[in-house]
């Protein structure tokens, strides 16, 4: 059997098992999808006599949705989404919501009735302890809601509002108690929107933390995301964070950099489609020339030219060194970009927002390391890294990613020499959103959370790198060759990678065209020759 052959055959059989696989997806998914617009599930919600209510606290649905999927709960608790802890095998860290320290609002701990309005449940008031562990804490309705009117009030810890309430604060804006009812009969699969209720408003807005997530994606374009979209595939998250004991795969904290296993068959590999490779396999292109990028380059850095591409910016740089400067009459600054983004609050500094960023590179193999709240700090050497995507091109782990680098200023110990929590959030004197000043905030955060802190402080410059793996283009919107094979490539001062038209010499580029044009010389002399003495020869 020629080479060619045997090819077309492995070619061949890689398509069957990716059309198996989608059939076997589309099937084991027909119970919660729609065909001609029609539910094809074998339960209705409506008609449970569990669901009918009344509901007077949003706990009372989730001990009703508890008295058939009697498990839930229990698995819920067993998740990252619950615990917010997450134990890394590679670094020996322990990271997760509660652990680290990010380059937004700095940690979750002292802020909790605020960031705990992204908890899977109800109550975590005190960081200080594991979250509550009653049956009914669990919020069933955050993701399976499909009425699109549930929604964690932003300061109740996980809990909508059960009174009329005022929000933003001091905008006369009231928002009404939600319909429990009503949304408890409508449950269902989780969407983009249920997904996106925390993801896309990571870091205190929509769009502000990721770059690649935010809620253009509710509804997206095909030219933005070619999976999302209604006129793509209409994927949700699930598609490829796919779940298993309501545990979903795919982690920022040890990503599959390099998947190696390829196309996802069900009881052969990971169970998981987080990753290009499980759908799209190891030679996903047509060309075997683009096949060869495939063991150097993420899937990510041709297909997703650039983030924050859905009409929504994205923080790039926030400065808290700035924070609590007031006007002349005592009262918070307001300052606005000239797209109508804030430039300067006094509750958080300046900031710099972008919309169509290029991403930055870098060799990732998947893991991450986090300077985390009592680590030393190289104070004569910044900025800091909050956090350091592990990689290099001699590991055969690891490829060129795209990420979105978050800078900016953070506050840190200066006897110490440790990044601080920072107490931000709560109608206390002490929060710095309350009083204005660092001082208060900062021994604040030292006295709720037991952090050391010696009194000290200053304002240190902060790095965190963000992968960019959402926001897929369509192919014709890929990155051209010509962006990086370039003297100015996207990829310019990236280590451990040989690209034409970026890396060589000048006089080696001219010997070589040289050689070439000798070639071609020689090459027409040649037929000349043959067709001089060609006419000879007949005559």
């Amino acid at each position: 059997m020629n080479n060619k052959k045997a090819q077309r055959i492995r070619l061949s059989l890689k398509w069957l098992v990716l059309v198996a696989s989608l059939v076997f997806a589309a099937n084991g998914s027909a119970s919660i999808a729609p065909v001609n617009g029609k539910s094809t599930t074998t339960a209705d919600h409506s008609k449970f006599k569990a669901l009918q209510g009344p509901f007077d606290r949003a706990e009372d649905v989730t001990a009703a949705c508890l008295t058939c999927h009697t498990e839930a709960g229990e698995q819920i608790r067993q998740t990252t989404h619950w615990t917010w802890l997450y134990e890394h095998d590679e670094t020996g860290q322990t990271l997760g919501k509660s652990k680290v320290i990010n380059s937004f609002c700095g940690m979750t701990i002292t802020n909790e009735p605020r960031c705990t309005s992204c908890h899977v449940g109800y109550g975590w008031n005190d960081m200080r302890e594991p979250p509550p562990q009653a049956e009914n804490a669990v919020d069933c309705l955050v993701c399976h809601d499909t009425t699109g009117e549930y929604w964690k009030f932003p300061t109740l810890a996980g809990h909508p509002t059960y009174i009329p309430r005022e929000w933003p604060k001091g905008s006369g804006k009231m928002v009404q108690p939600p319909d429990l009812e009503r949304i408890a009969r409508n449950v269902g699969a989780s969407g983009r929107a249920n997904c996106g209720s925390c993801h896309f408003h990571g870091g205190g807005a929509d769009g502000v933390k990721h770059g690649d997530l935010d809620t253009s994606l509710i509804n997206p374009p095909k030219s933005l995301d070619v999976h999302m979209s209604p006129d793509g595939l209409n994927f949700g998250c699930s598609d490829c964070h796919t779940t298993m004991g309501h545990a979903v795969s795919g982690s920022r904290y040890q990503a599959n950099a390099r998947d190696t296993l390829g196309i996802d068959v069900p009881g052969h590999t990971d169970f998981s489609r987080a990753s290009c490779e499980s759908c799209h396999g190891l030679a996903p292109h047509d060309k075997p020339k683009l096949n060869d990028h495939v063991d150097k380059l993420a899937c990510q850095t041709c297909h997703i030219p650039a983030f924050a591409r859905g009409g929504v910016p994205t923080k790039t740089w926030w400065d808290w060194s700035t924070a609590g400067r007031l006007d002349e009459n005592g009262q918070p600054i307001k300052q606005l970009d000239d797209h109508g983004h804030p430039s300067y609050l006094s509750e958080k500094g300046d900031f710099r927002h972008g919309e169509n960023v290029v991403p930055e590179y870098a060799w990732f193999d998947g893991t991450v390391k986090y300077t985390l709240a009592g680590d030393p700090l190289d104070i004569e050497n910044p900025p800091v890294a909050i956090n350091r995507v592990e990689g290099s091109p001699d590991n055969g782990e690891s490829r060129i990613w795209p990420f979105k680098v978050m800078r900016g200023k953070q506050p840190f110990d200066t006897e110490r020499q440790t990044l601080l929590a920072t107490h931000v959030f709560g109608a206390d004197d002490t929060s710095l959103w309350s009083n204005f000043s660092w001082e208060k905030a900062l021994q604040a955060a030292s006295d709720l959370s037991g952090m050391p802190y010696s009194g000290e402080f200053s304002f240190i410059e902060t790095t965190m790198h963000w992968p960019i793996t959402h926001m897929v283009a369509p192919a014709e919107q890929a990155v051209k060759c010509g962006s990086c094979h370039k003297a100015e490539s996207r990829l310019a001062g990236l280590g451990g990678i040989y690209m034409p038209g970026h890396n060589g010499s000048v006089w080696l580029d001219r010997i070589g065209w040289l050689l070439v044009a000798a070639t071609l010389f020689g090459v027409l002399v040649h037929a000349m020759a043959r067709v001089v003495f060609s006419g000879r020869k007949d005559q």
